[in-house]
């Protein structure tokens, strides 16, 4: 399989690097399209789908093909795979009927491939990352490889959108399944945040609601850690600065924690909406402010899965939570020049609202302020 990455600030320069990335004979089937809402996507998805190439596609919060880091941009990654190693599927959630439709698209693939795996896209804040996952775990098992991310909005917390050819939606699902018999893929969701004081228990909670930790609101513990000051309704800044940098460390019985960041917080009890499930009686440790060990870790994982799974590569795909950017700013550059030298072959990636992946030695879940790193290689 041969791969290239373009990226373009306008419809026009897409078109013109598209054209010079076929002249050499390179005929592509396949485009991961990371594309900011600020771009037509539409236009450019239509380019694509008039040269023949099959589109998964989500809208960003930033994206790159390289150490470069771009805003209101497209990089998208083509690839000349084999058609008859992937399927694309798209569907939309009018019902929130997460759990089903995941369930009906592995259904589909299974029929399709004897092991599927899967790109997955979502839209739309209250779209649930581990309905879709537990979906496809109920068709497939548990040892299915699926990655991918919730798509962006350029930071303004609105609409955010998947799109394949022909097919656009703001509360919906983009999936490619891979034909695993033919199709290697390997991935690994890894954050690097520190952790910080005493296991505590979550003693209220209603899904992604969490009121109180041992018994105090979490918002008043988290203060407590995060030193943070001027903590009132009129800090536009307050929650950024919470879900960027001080996130609940949800532990697992294997593998490593699962970063939840406060989202929202009501100030009527000083409880917070996280990113994700955090069930009533579960361990949690708040975090450290990030570091360079952030990136360390990160990078030091994709190494490690290169020695012990996956020594070549063709391509690789990142979907980076847009947090971390905010977090380590232009060190961020230094993240992704690190996973790219891992294999050094063509990459894109973007920065997400949400990251689906299994960490090291854990589950299959939807992570946050984490970075999921996917190589491809046909086989």
């Amino acid at each position: 399989m041969i791969a290239k990455s373009i990226k373009g600030k306008s419809t026009e320069e897409i078109k013109a690097v598209l054209s010079q990335s076929i002249a050499d004979g390179f005929k592509p089937t396949l485009a991961i399209a990371f594309i900011s809402k600020s771009l037509d996507r539409k236009v450019i998805t239509k380019l694509l789908d008039q040269a023949g190439i099959t589109v998964f596609g989500c809208t960003t919060n930033g994206e790159f093909i390289d150490e470069e880091t771009g805003k209101g941009s497209a990089a998208i990654l083509l690839l000349d795979m084999n058609k008859e190693n992937f399927q694309i599927y798209f569907e939309e959630f009018p019902e929130n009927n997460f759990r089903e439709v995941a369930t009906e698209i592995a259904q589909k693939a299974k029929e399709k491939f004897s092991v599927p795996a899967f790109f997955i896209g979502l839209s739309h804040y209250e779209t649930d990352g581990e309905e879709i996952l537990h979906g496809l775990e109920d068709v497939v098992g548990k040892q299915v490889n699926a990655f991918g991310g919730g798509a962006g909005d350029d930071y303004d917390f609105t609409d955010n959108f998947v799109f394949t050819n022909g097919k656009d939606g703001g509360k919906a699902m983009v999936c490619l399944a891979l034909d695993e018999t033919k199709v290697e893929i390997k991935g690994i969701a890894s954050c690097g945040w520190k952790a910080v004081g005493t296991v505590k228990i979550v003693t209220k909670s209603e899904g992604n609601h969490v009121y109180t930790v041992d018994d105090v609101p979490v918002l008043d513990l988290t203060v407590k850690y995060g030193g943070l000051e001027n903590v009132t309704p009129d800090n536009q800044n307050l929650l950024m600065e919470l879900a960027a940098n001080f996130p609940l460390q949800l532990q697992r019985k294997t593998g490593d924690p699962v970063m939840r960041p406060g989202l929202m917080v009501d100030w009527s009890d000083r409880s917070y909406y996280t990113s994700g499930t955090v069930p009533q009686g579960s361990k949690v440790r708040f975090s450290l402010p990030p570091d360079f060990d952030v990136m360390e870790k990160v990078i030091k994982d994709v190494e490690n899965l290169k020695a012990t799974e996956m020594p070549e590569a063709e391509a690789v795909v990142v979907f980076s939570c847009a947090g971390r950017i905010l977090s380590l700013g232009p060190l961020m550059s230094q993240e992704i020049e690190g996973i790219k030298k891992v294999w050094n072959v063509p990459m894109a990636g973007m920065f997400s609202n949400s990251e689906l992946g299994r960490a090291t030695g854990g589950n299959l879940e939807m992570h946050n302020l984490t970075t999921c790193t996917i190589a491809l290689k046909e086989k």
